[in-house]
């Protein structure tokens, strides 16, 4: 097995040559094979061990089991501990969900902190074998059926080539120690259920299973690699990014046959779950929208609109006093004395100063906020039916910012100057406030 991993190394990850190397290790049989490999391979290794004290003595067991093993060889060794149980609960997470999560996130930052390039972990093929059959109980698209990733990230499993009966035979023909972890043996989690009832009567069906299972893997990794080309080109022809913003050309969009499955693609990596929802929406009416954690998706007329969402509140104001030349949050905007006017944006606007008083208001626009629309003597006009004569979608009118002196409304920022502000053949002082 020895010459093969390092064939195995050498022809899918040359890059790690000369690099840093930290190697989780729990203390059971696949890590500690993987230790042994490692150390006699020429990179600079150090090991990362996790106490998620869920084993009481068992789990300090095999911390000082780990310690004893790094002392002996000399290889430098990082532990930390968890109260894993109590971290499951605050935040309402199953026992093995809250202990990723604290793994990998420790894994990150004493990634950072130690200044080490990769992280290696000891999954290997029976393990991708469980996370498959996982997946495709719960439902799942290529994504799911195609198991662990090779790589992700700074996360490497180079392990996963080879099965269980092959890393336990090295193992003992190599006299490695390793620790037994009492709760693989216990049926209460879904992988161990699948690792002892499911997966025995699978190899017995077929003695070669787990190989024509990588086959398989294989296959479905070269149907999603395809899948991932097509969807960047009609992505292209779909979509089109405007600054945080992504709009999906309906109309394009419906001319594909198959129009669900790209924005399943495009839409997955957000975190949205509700697809029936969202397929809804391409037929629904406009105004509609569909929520992931972090994402929204808006129904906007012919076009989906996927942006971040913000839970800013709407009556957050910001004052801009009269020594201000520059504003830099919530936008950029500039403010100066002129000498005259040149109107060629909706960026920039011209008031009289003298019919302005500071401290300026930058706040959200309100329901029921009127103003006067330049070039409308005497008239007021709603700002929402403003937005709606401006075709505006529901993100579009959440974005946009109002100007204020005094409680009257100088400019709705970027479309439209209020006429009571506007410079005269009186005007003595000509004040230009720019949205940069």
């Amino acid at each position: 097995m020895f010459s093969k991993f390092q064939n195995h190394i050498i022809s899918r990850f040359p890059f790690l040559a000369e690099k840093k190397l930290f190697l989780a290790v729990s203390g059971g049989l696949d890590s500690m094979v993987l230790l042994q490999l490692f150390k006699q391979l020429p990179y600079e290794i150090a090991v990362l061990h996790c106490n998620f004290q869920l084993r009481g003595v068992e789990s300090f067991g095999d911390q000082e089991f780990i310690q004893n093993f790094c002392d002996q060889n000399n290889i430098p060794i990082f532990t930390t501990h968890f109260d894993t149980e109590a971290f499951a609960k605050d935040y309402k997470l199953s026992t093995q969900v809250a202990a990723r999560e604290l793994r990998y996130n420790w894994f990150y930052e004493i990634l950072e902190e130690k200044n080490f390039d990769y992280i290696l972990t000891a999954h290997h093929a029976d393990d991708n074998l469980e996370t498959f059959i996982i997946n495709l109980t719960r439902g799942t698209g290529l994504e799911g059926l195609t198991g662990i990733p090779e790589q992700n990230d700074k996360i490497i499993r180079p392990l996963l080539p080879f099965s269980r009966e092959e890393i336990l035979k090295y193992a003992e023909e190599n006299n490695i120690e390793w620790r037994e972890d009492s709760s693989n043996a216990s049926t209460k989690y879904l992988r161990n259920k699948i690792r002892h009832n499911l997966v025995p009567v699978l190899k017995e069906i077929n003695p070669n299973f787990l190989d024509a299972f990588q086959k398989t893997q294989s296959f479905l990794q070269e149907s999603k690699e395809m899948v991932e080309d097509a969807s960047i080109m009609i992505y292209q022809q779909v979509a089109k990014e405007a600054g945080e913003d992504i709009h999906f050309d309906l109309n394009q969009l419906k001319k594909l046959p198959n129009y669900k499955s790209y924005l399943y693609q495009w839409l997955n990596e957000f975190g949205f779950s509700a697809w029936n929802d969202i397929y809804d929406l391409v037929e629904g009416q406009s105004g509609k929208q569909v929520f992931a954690e972090e994402f929204r998706l808006l129904k906007n007329r012919e076009t989906l609109i996927l942006s971040p969402f913000s839970e800013t509140s709407e009556m957050e104001e910001y004052v801009i006093n009269e020594n201000d030349t520059d504003v830099n949050f919530p936008l950029k905007i500039s403010l100066c004395n002129v000498g005259h006017t040149t109107y060629d944006s909706n960026r920039v606007i011209f008031v009289d100063a003298d019919k302005i008083r500071f401290p300026l208001l930058l706040r959200k626009w309100k329901e029921g906020d009127v103003f006067q629309p330049f070039g409308m003597h005497g008239k007021s006009k709603k700002v929402s039916k403003l937005f709606k004569d401006e075709k505006l979608s529901l993100i579009e009118k959440e974005k946009t910012w109002i100007l204020c002196s005094d409680d009257q409304i100088i400019w709705v920022v970027g479309i439209r100057q209020d006429e009571r502000f506007k410079i005269e053949k009186a005007t003595n002082k000509i004040y230009k406030i720019e949205l940069q």
